[in-house]
C-alpha cells in the first residue's frame, strides 16, 4: 500500500466534493476513528458481514423466489451473487483505499459530489433502515413457528402481525429492534463478539438443514428445471438479490476495524463466497427434498421442509430456533451500519448533528441508536414484509451503481490514493457491475421503479430544503 500523498486534482467547477484526503484525516481512519475504538479483527468482520447477510433472504425470502424461479432459484442465487461479487470488488477497493465508516455515502462524496452523495445516503435509509423492518417482520414469523414447535401455540394474531397481514401490531418486530439497540449502545465490543456467536449458530443451523433435506433429496423434484423460463430466473434474483443486502456493511465499519485497509476487502470476499455456497445449497436441498411446489409462498419454508422430511416437529423446531437467532444478528448489524451512515452525514453537516454525537462512556453513538430504533420500530410494527422488501432491492442496487462509478471516478480524478485491493479486468469489472446491477432492477418492476422515483423527489427535496444550506463544506466555503 502507498502511503496518500497531500495534494490532489482540483475539483470540477461548481461541485461540492470532499476529497478522500479530507475525509480521511477528518475521520481519523488511520488513527482512532473519530471517538470510535478500533477493536474488530478480521474474523469478527466477516462475522459481522455474515451476520448482516444470512437472515430474512433465505430464511423467509426464499419461498418468494422459489414462487418466481421454481428449481432454477439456484441460477437466481448465483446471478444476484454475480452482481454482487462485480460490486464486491468495487466495495473491496474503495474500502481499502478510503477507510471511513460512511461506506457507499463517503465513496460517492469522495467522487461523485455531495448532491450525489446525500441521495445515495437516503437509499441507504431504505437498505439499512427499511431492511430491518422487514428482517424483523421475518423474525416474528419465525417466533411463532418456535412458540408452536415448543408449546403448541402462537401468538395472538393481533399481536404479531400488521395490519397488512390480518394483525394489529407486531410486537416481536418492535422487541427484536430494541433489544438490537440496547445492545449496540452498549459497545462494539460486546456487539461484535455477540454478532459473531450469532453468525456461527446460523451457519451450523444451515448446515444441518441441509444435511437433513438432502437425506430425502429426489432428482425428480427439479423438473422441470426452467419451469418459468429465463424470466422467471431474473424475477427469482431480483428477489433473491434481498438475501445479500448487508455485506456492504463491513465498510461501515471502517473507523472500528484493526488494519481496516486489508481486512476490509478481505472480509468482504470472504462473506460473499461463503454466503453464496450456503444459499445455493440451502435452495437446492430445498427444492430436492419436496419439490418447489410445497416451498412456494410458504412462510417459515425451512421449518416446514425439515418437520417433513423427519416426520417430527422437533427438527423443525430447531430450524425455527436457529431462523430466530439469524434473524436477530441481522437487526443488529444492519441497524449498526445505519447508525454509521447517518454518523458519517452528520459529521458533513447534511442532517442534524445529535447523529454524530459519540458517547465518552461508551464509544457508541447512543442518541444516534436509539432514534434510528424508534424510526424504523415503528414501520416493522405495521408494515407487510412484500411491501418493502422490493424498495429495498432497488434502492440498495442503485446505490451499488453508484459505487461502480465511484471507482472509475477515483481512479481518474484521484489516482494516488490506493489501498491493499485493486479490482480485477479494471474498468470492465465495475461496469459489468453497473450493467448487471441495471438488469436486476429492471427486474423489480414499474411499480417500485414509481415508487423509488418518488422517494428520491423526496431525497432530493430535503437535501435542497436541509442539507445544501447546512453542508459544512458550503458553510467552510460559501462559494461552493
Amino acid at each position: 500500500m502507498s502511503p496518500l500523498r497531500p495534494s490532489s486534482p482540483a475539483r470540477p467547477s461548481g461541485a461540492r466534493v470532499k476529497s478522500p484526503h479530507q475525509l480521511i484525516a477528518e475521520s481519523g481512519a488511520d488513527l482512532e476513528g473519530h471517538g470510535l475504538k478500533r477493536t474488530m479483527g478480521l474474523f469478527q468482520l466477516v462475522c459481522f458481514g455474515i451476520g448482516a447477510v444470512v437472515g430474512t433472504g433465505i430464511f423467509v425470502g426464499l419461498s418468494d423466489s422459489v414462487a418466481e424461479a421454481g428449481p432454477a432459484v439456484v441460477l437466481s442465487f448465483v446471478l444476484a451473487a454475480i452482481t454482487c461479487v462485480f460490486t464486491a470488488f468495487s466495495f473491496a477497493e474503495l474500502g481499502s483505499a478510503i477507510p471511513v465508516s460512511g461506506s457507499s455515502y463517503s465513496f460517492a462524496y469522495a467522487t461523485l459530489g455531495e448532491r450525489v452523495a446525500f441521495l445515495v445516503g437516503w437509499c441507504l435509509l431504505l437498505e439499512y433502515g427499511v431492511s430491518v423492518s422487514a428482517v424483523a417482520v421475518g423474525w416474528s414469523q419465525y417466533v411463532n413457528e418456535l412458540l408452536d414447535s415448543l408449546f403448541g401455540a402462537q401468538l395472538p394474531a393481533a399481536l404479531s402481525a400488521g395490519p397488512g397481514d390480518g394483525g394489529v401490531i407486531n410486537l416481536p418486530a418492535v422487541l427484536v429492534v430494541m433489544m438490537a439497540a440496547t445492545l449496540l449502545v452498549r459497545g462494539v465490543r460486546e456487539s461484535a463478539g455477540a454478532t459473531a456467536a450469532m453468525a456461527i449458530l446460523k451457519i451450523t443451523i444451515l448446515l444441518l438443514f441441509c444435511a437433513i433435506a438432502f437425506t430425502a433429496f429426489e432428482r425428480g423434484n427439479l423438473t422441470p428445471f426452467f419451469a418459468h423460463g429465463p424470466a422467471g430466473v431474473t424475477a427469482g434474483a431480483s428477489l433473491a438479490f434481498f438475501s445479500y443486502i448487508g455485506f456492504d456493511a463491513i465498510t461501515t465499519a471502517g473507523e472500528e476495524v484493526r488494519n481496516p485497509r486489508r481486512n476490509i476487502p478481505i472480509a468482504i470476499m470472504i462473506c460473499i463466497g461463503l454466503v453464496t455456497l450456503l444459499y445455493c445449497a440451502v435452495g437446492l436441498a430445498a427444492i430436492g427434498a419436496l419439490g418447489p411446489d410445497a416451498v412456494a409462498d410458504r412462510p417459515a419454508a425451512l421449518s416446514i421442509v425439515v418437520d417433513q422430511v423427519t416426520g417430527s416437529t422437533v427438527g423443525g423446531g430447531i430450524i425455527a430456533f436457529g431462523a430466530v437467532v439469524a434473524i436477530a444478528s441481522v437487526v443488529l448489524a444492519v441497524m449498526y451500519g445505519q447508525t454509521r451512515i447517518l454518523m458519517s452525514m452528520s459529521r458533513d453537516g447534511l442532517i442534524p448533528r445529535v447523529f454524530e454525537r459519540v458517547s465518552p462512556r461508551t464509544a457508541t453513538p447512543v442518541a444516534n441508536t436509539w432514534i434510528v430504533a424508534v424510526v424504523f420500530a415503528v414501520p416493522a410494527a405495521f408494515s407487510s414484509l412484500d411491501v418493502v422488501v422490493n424498495l429495498t432491492t432497488i434502492g440498495t442496487l442503485a446505490t451499488m451503481v453508484v459505487v461502480n462509478l465511484a471507482v472509475i471516478v477515483l481512479r481518474r480524478r484521484n489516482p494516488e490514493v490506493r489501498g491493499s485491493f485493486r479490482v480485477p479486468l479494471y474498468p470492465l469489472s465495475p461496469l459489468l457491475g453497473v450493467g448487471f446491477c441495471l438488469y436486476l432492477m429492471y427486474g423489480t418492476g414499474w411499480a417500485t421503479w414509481l415508487q423509488f422515483a418518488v422517494f428520491l423527489a423526496v431525497g432530493a427535496t430535503v437535501y435542497a430544503c436541509y442539507g445544501r444550506s447546512r453542508s459544512r463544506l458550503a458553510v467552510a466555503d460559501p462559494g461552493r
